[in-house]
């Protein structure tokens, strides 16, 4: 952890391509194309992988076939594999899968959580108690999500306090990490740092994590101004895989690549190696037909054309 205003030596980075990225792309991929990605990203260095969605796959069929990959992946001990889960049904498939970590979501807006889960966020929250009640038992870490902390696409603005409690919430029920997510990307770094400076004051700051998409480009300036704050997890999409299907014109996730770039030029470790993670996301822009959304790797491509 660094003292405020200072930029932290070590970024875990919370590759989340496999899973929040391709969940929103409207082509699915194969099991094998999915085992391979996830081995091109273990092999670039990242050590925290969201390798899939223990949800139902009528509503989210870009998640379907979780329960085989979790099972066919030849598993790291140094490597956390993990699952989102909606319910208790969804983690009790989590861990049979061998998943060894879970993630739950809820979201700062009361509009937002009930046209994502058809719940208000307290009915939410009480779904998860089962879950952090068997985790505990199973000694499973579970990590929870914010979405909405700079805005939200049905109520527009959305309150700092909502997020502040939101979060604390979370924490009190058994959370190990809040990942606070800009949803439709439309958050700046000064909406972050005042964001950040009041959650600080409820949830310590190396329990926070930070989850941006880049819808107006400002993804990379607002991860800036987290690490400012004091952040040092950051949860990024290979290949800028992704984004949400409410926001209008988004443009997914910040890429991996791009982050990785702009933490080695700060001269903060975060374990990656920048060419192998171009090729991943280079990969997996190959399995959809379409190009990569990282600057970073088109740029790279250019110079090698």
């Amino acid at each position: 952890m660094s003292k405020p205003g200072a930029l932290p030596e070590r970024v875990k980075i919370v590759e989340v391509g496999p899973r929040d990225g391709l969940q929103n792309e409207s082509r699915p991929l194969s099991i094998e194309d999915k085992l391979k990605l996830v081995t091109l990203l273990v092999d670039a260095g990242l050590r925290c992988i969201e390798a899939g969605s223990f949800v139902n796959p009528k509503w989210v069929p870009q998640m379907a076939g979780s329960d085989e990959l979790f099972k066919r992946l030849e598993k790291k001990p140094t490597v956390t594999y993990a699952a989102l889960v909606p319910n208790i049904k969804g983690f009790e498939r989590a861990l049979a899968a061998g998943a060894g970590e879970v993630a739950v979501f809820t979201a700062a807006s009361e509009q937002f959580s009930q046209n994502n889960t058809n719940c208000s966020i307290a009915e939410g929250l009480r779904r998860f108690e089962p879950i952090f009640a068997a985790a505990g038992n199973a000694n499973i870490p579970v990590r929870g999500y914010v979405s909405c902390v700079a805005g939200c696409p049905y109520q527009g603005e959305v309150a700092i306090g909502d997020v502040v409690d939101v979060a604390d919430r979370l924490l009190q029920a058994g959370c190990y990490e809040i990942s606070l997510g800009d949803t439709i990307g439309t958050g700046t770094p000064g909406r972050f740092s005042q964001l950040l400076q009041q959650v600080t004051e409820r949830v310590p700051v190396h329990q926070i994590a930070v989850h941006c998409h880049d819808t107006y480009g400002q993804a990379l300036a607002n991860i800036y101004a987290s690490l400012q704050a004091g952040v040092a997890v950051v949860d990024s999409s290979v290949a800028g895989l992704g984004g949400c299907p409410y926001a209008r014109g988004a443009s997914g996730n910040v890429a991996t690549e791009d982050l990785v770039y702009m933490l080695q030029g700060l001269g903060i470790d975060c374990g990656v190696d920048l060419p192998a993670i171009i090729a991943a996301g280079n990969f997996v822009s190959a399995c959809l037909d379409r190009s990569s959304q990282s600057k970073v790797a088109r740029a790279r491509a250019g110079e090698a054309a």
